[in-house]
């Protein structure tokens, strides 16, 4: 179901994710992928930079964008440790990326499978795949760790 290629993608959208968890804000992480190579990460700082846009999939996307000199993402694939919201999967369809793989659904705010199915819903001008699943345990771990940590301070 994924390869050793995705795999590896998702480990470095983890360890952006461990990123934000340092610096506590909730742990999501996002790389953007083109041609087998990362060309923006990201990861949430909607603490740090008193901006509610600052998701990891939108630093990321924003990232990518200012490396390549382009806003559009064709043919990219965006790895991202949570499922994204209904903002980021927007901004996703907007950049043109063909594919996202997140690992771990998001009960409250997840606009792919859990309170919406959007991208099969809704008819956008550009169509997006979708899989998940891939290192969702080590996803969730983090998130329970982090939000555990919260809540003891």
């Amino acid at each position: 179901m994924f390869s050793d290629q995705d795999k590896s993608f998702m480990r470095l959208a983890l360890e952006e994710a461990t990123k934000s968890f340092v610096i506590n804000e909730v742990p999501v992480g996002s790389v953007v992928v083109m041609d087998n190579e990362v060309v923006g990460s990201g990861h949430n700082a909607v603490i740090s930079n008193n901006d509610v846009s600052s998701h990891a999939e939108i630093i990321a996307i924003r990232n990518a964008s200012k490396n390549l000199n382009n806003y559009r993402l064709n043919q990219a694939v965006i790895y991202t440790t949570l499922e994204p919201c209904h903002m980021c999967a927007k901004a996703i369809v907007d950049a043109r990326i063909d594919k996202i793989i997140f690992a771990t659904p998001e009960p409250k705010t997840g606009s792919l499978i859990s309170i919406d199915n959007v991208l099969d819903r809704l008819d956008f001008n550009h169509k997006v795949s979708y899989q998940y699943g891939l290192f969702a345990d080590e996803s969730s771990m983090l998130l329970k760790n982090f939000f555990k940590q919260r809540r003891k301070n």
